[in-house]
C-alpha cells in the first residue's frame, strides 16, 4: 500500500481548553482508526501541529476537513508527500496542561517521536519548546 503524509501547523482562533483538545483527539482517533490514518497532534496553547499519515485519499480528505475547521486559522502545510513507512504506529496526542510544567510536555513529545525522522522531530520539539503554560 502506498502511504502519504501531510504535516501542517495552524493558529487557534479562540482559546481551546485542554479538555476540548482531548475531545478533538478522541473523535479524531476514532475516525483515523477507521480510515487507517496515524500521526501525532500537538497543541501548545496557541497552535496545532499535526502529522497525518496513511492512504493518500484518506489523508487528503482529513486535511481538507481540518483546513475548513473554524476553530483555527492560518493553516500552513509544512510537508506533503509519499512516505515509505509510518513514523507513528498509533494515533498519539500531546496537549498543554496548566497543572504541569512545560518541560513535561517536551518530555512527552520526545517519547512519542522516537521513531520519527529528524525533520518531524525538529518541528515537534521546536513547538514543544515554545509551549507556554496557560495563565
Amino acid at each position: 500500500m502506498s502511504l502519504h503524509q501531510i504535516m501542517y501547523i495552524s493558529t487557534v482562533v479562540d482559546t481551546v481548553t485542554p479538555q476540548e483538545c482531548a475531545a478533538i483527539a478522541r473523535k479524531s482517533a476514532a475516525n483515523n482508526q477507521r480510515d487507517d490514518v496515524t500521526g501525532l497532534l500537538l497543541f501548545n496553547s496557541r497552535r496545532f501541529l499535526q502529522v497525518l499519515e496513511g492512504p493518500k485519499d484518506a489523508v487528503e480528505r482529513i486535511f481538507t476537513r481540518v483546513y475548513g475547521d473554524p476553530r483555527h486559522r492560518a493553516v500552513v502545510k509544512l510537508r506533503e508527500g509519499a512516505i515509505d513507512t509510518r513514523e507513528f504506529g498509533q494515533w498519539a496526542m500531546a496537549y498543554d496542561d496548566p497543572a504541569r510544567p512545560s518541560h513535561a510536555l517536551k518530555d512527552k513529545v520526545a517519547a512519542l517521536l522516537e521513531r520519527a525522522g529528524p525533520s518531524t522531530r525538529a518541528h515537534f520539539m521546536g513547538s514543544a519548546d515554545l509551549h507556554r503554560p496557560v495563565a
